[in-house]
């Protein structure tokens, strides 16, 4: 299962599992296949994995130029596109949200944070396995900060059932958590669906998740087998920033431009692409 080139091929993929309309799980827990990409368990937070609290590290300018441009896609659908990468100081992002709205906060070399919107006086997020409620000052907590609620392409739930659903959760922790990031947390409350869940989607062996990461007109392609493992390694990248891809491109040579659709140059139904890593 480790990291190699190889053939990206498109198949049906009919196990993926469709939300609940009112946002409930019913699956058999012992149906789930056990999660095939290798998680840490507190991939986002700045913070001692003893619990003591310390102090953020002091504030870094924000560089749109060092960020990397990411689609992701299910089959032939656009799921996920990254984009309008300016971000704000959270005095001024707070008056442009709403309540319901996705926020990311990012600083270089750091996962980035996401947490949902409950209005002026704080927001909803995941940190050091605990579902919190805090002011933006404390999540923010020196990182600037952009509104990503239609990163996502999937069907979102109305505003106050967003904030709702991510109040219901605040106190959770633990065991009792279903997420393994913030952006997950974020993201099932907007949208409800069970593939942003530890272990929501049933893994066959087939890889009908790829993602696009783009630099310019060249782009590195890579495929798995669920959202879960698409968002750990978005993130991964994210954290390591655009130089470190761009390295890694330049210094395989194999990759070339991307259509829109996700593939790399060159590829077809019967040539492998450039730089698919199946994981």
């Amino acid at each position: 299962m480790g990291n190699q080139v190889d053939r990206l091929t498109h198949l049906s993929y009919d196990e993926v599992p469709t939300t609940d309309p009112a946002g409930l799980d019913h699956t058999d827990a012992s149906q789930q296949v056990g999660v095939s990409y290798v998680f840490s368990e507190e991939e986002d937070e700045d913070g001692p994995e003893d619990g003591r609290v310390s102090p953020p590290p002091p504030p870094l300018a924000d560089d749109p130029d060092d960020e990397i441009e990411f689609r992701a896609y299910f089959q032939e659908r656009c799921i996920f596109s990254k984009r309008c990468l300016r971000a704000l100081p959270p005095d001024v992002l707070s008056a442009r949200c709403r309540p319901g709205d996705l926020v990311e906060f990012v600083r270089p070399q750091r996962y980035p944070h996401w947490a949902v919107v409950l209005g002026p006086d704080g927001l909803v997020h995941l940190r050091e396995r605990e579902v919190r409620r805090d002011s933006w000052t404390a999540v923010a907590a020196g990182r600037r900060g952009r509104v990503v609620s239609d990163w996502y392409r999937f069907e979102a739930l109305p505003p106050e059932l967003v904030a709702r659903s991510a109040r219901q959760h605040v106190g959770s922790r633990g065991q009792h958590l279903s997420w393994r990031s913030s952006e997950a947390f974020a993201a099932w409350c907007r949208f409800a669906r069970r593939e942003f869940k530890a272990g929501g989607e049933i893994r066959v062996g087939k890889q009908p998740y790829r993602l696009t990461a783009r630099l310019g007109d060249t782009a590195l392609c890579l495929s798995f087998q669920s959202l879960e493992d698409l968002m750990a390694e978005r993130r991964k990248r994210d954290e390591q920033g655009r130089h470190a891809l761009l390295e890694e491109l330049l210094g395989d040579g194999e990759f070339g431009p991307a259509d829109d659709n996700g593939r790399a140059n060159g590829e077809g139904a019967g040539d492998g692409p450039s730089g698919v890593i199946n994981w």
